[in-house]
């Protein structure tokens, strides 16, 4: 489906979250390669209804999610793995479309830097996003609330 021609412009836009949780990276990078354990934190939540999720952790192999948030539209989050070095960085390329309209497309690093006994980690997003200026405040928002997550459910694990 095409984009509507009154959307606003795209709009680029790169952002950095760093974030330091207490466990060790290897702990910290399995949960991002580990289904169960991603799911929880990425996919699962408070107003989210996951109607699909699938995670294939291995250079090439895809990550998938739809879902709806609140009772809304359809969301569609189609990922690839660009890079994986096991305990130190992970590559993504991923788009989200809401139904069949593209919102945005990211390259994204995850890097896992040891800090004490913790993990530095390290989040860098570059995007175009197809809502506009307002898109990126919210997806960074949103990148920060799944860190969140990812703290709670590597506190849970202990």
């Amino acid at each position: 489906m095409p984009l509507d021609t009154e959307s606003p412009e795209p709009a680029h836009a790169s952002f950095t979250i760093e974030r330091v949780y207490p466990q060790a990276p290897a702990r910290v990078f399995n949960a991002h390669a580990d289904i169960g354990l991603k799911r929880r934190w990425f996919a699962e939540g408070d107003g989210f209804e996951l109607h699909h999720y699938a995670l294939d952790f291995r250079v090439d192999g895809r990550e998938t999610a739809r879902f709806s948030f609140q009772g809304g539209p359809e969301i569609v989050m189609e990922m690839v793995h660009q890079v994986i070095v096991p305990d130190r960085r992970i590559v993504i390329a991923y788009r989200m479309a809401v139904g069949e309209t593209p919102i945005s497309a990211s390259l994204s690093t995850i890097e896992f830097v040891p800090q004490g006994a913790g993990t530095r980690l390290i989040y860098t997003e570059q995007g175009i996003y197809f809502g506009g200026e307002g898109e990126i405040a919210g997806r960074e928002e949103g990148s920060r609330g799944l860190l969140e997550n990812l703290a709670e459910v590597l506190a849970e694990q202990g």
